[in-house]
């Protein structure tokens, strides 16, 4: 089965799916652990946590792919994400998507900003037309290699243009082939119901911390028709809250003690990993005839 169909599988079976957002392999077996059904990987995670910088556009399609590759060489859990705006043209958009379905993604989003791009959540953020957009959508649509890959298409329209241009561009995108819809930056429940009402593909909630959406559950969401419930960057919020804190008590307190409570054990990691499981190999491997 592909990872698009992984995917698309998971969408059926789950009401709403959560899709957890990680950024290595390693938070992405922490997660399918927990029981999540659906992995994401954000733009921002990979701008912050692989090269240290912010979410304005400086990362590029190889930079996304060589942490897709790892992610999906070590998960089987279907893995959306975030193309940005598609790093070009007609050609760079069809390549994207050819790139990240032989690096193992289930599909991604392409999104209405500009090139030059912002957070989502950040003021100022401007768009390309209704036209350019689709002719994103398009490309990306030609480029697939995989025909059950998704192409979500993401619309920052509502914080800059309002609800009804939002739903505007959404529908557009739709008829250009968009399989799914991100709508980004929503500030009520009634407002996701509209899109939900006149949408006709599945729509997503992006429910990230300290934004200009509420914290709404996923069953308020699934109340409303929301399909999908993306949680992009909480465990990466939460691991560098963790590490400064044990940095700071290193520097501080001369020694890591009193942070030791909030530290995974080393038994803890290596049953993650199921580390004894390789030791066995290998002891079987080269164990000396006697």
């Amino acid at each position: 089965m592909s990872a698009g169909r992984k995917f698309r599988e998971a969408l059926k079976e789950n009401g709403p799916l959560q899709i957890v957002g990680v950024i290595n392999a390693y938070s992405a077996i922490q997660a399918e652990a927990t029981g999540a059904k659906a992995l994401y990987i954000s733009g921002a995670g990979v701008a912050n946590a692989s090269y240290g910088l912010p979410d304005i556009g400086m990362t590029m399609l190889e930079d996304v792919c060589i942490d897709i590759r790892r992610i999906t060489g070590r998960c089987d859990l279907p893995l959306l994400v975030d193309a940005d705006t598609g790093w070009g043209g007609a050609f760079n958009i069809s390549r994207t998507v050819k790139e990240m379905t032989k690096a193992g993604a289930a599909g991604c989003h392409i999104e209405d900003q500009v090139a030059q791009k912002r957070c989502g959540h950040r003021p100022n953020k401007e768009l390309v037309s209704i036209e350019e957009m689709c002719d994103r959508i398009k490309a990306a649509v030609s480029g697939k290699t995989d025909p059950e890959f998704v192409v979500m298409a993401r619309t920052d329209a509502h914080a800059s243009e309002g609800q009804e241009a939002a739903l505007k561009r959404a529908k557009a995108y739709v008829e250009a082939g968009a399989d799914m819809i991100f709508a980004e930056a929503i500030h009520t429940l009634e407002e996701y119901k509209a899109f939900t009402a006149e949408i006709t593909v599945p729509v997503l909630a992006n429910i990230t911390e300290f934004g200009a959406t509420p914290m709404f559950t996923k069953d308020e969401l699934g109340s409303v028709g929301i399909d999908m419930v993306l949680y992009p960057l909480s465990g990466f919020r939460a691991m560098n809250k963790a590490a400064l804190d044990v940095f700071k008590s290193i520097i501080d307190e001369g020694s890591q003690a009193s942070t030791l409570p909030i530290m995974q054990t080393r038994m803890e990691l290596y049953d993650m990993l199921d580390y004894h499981s390789y030791e066995e190999k290998l002891d079987a491997l080269f164990a000396k005839s006697k």
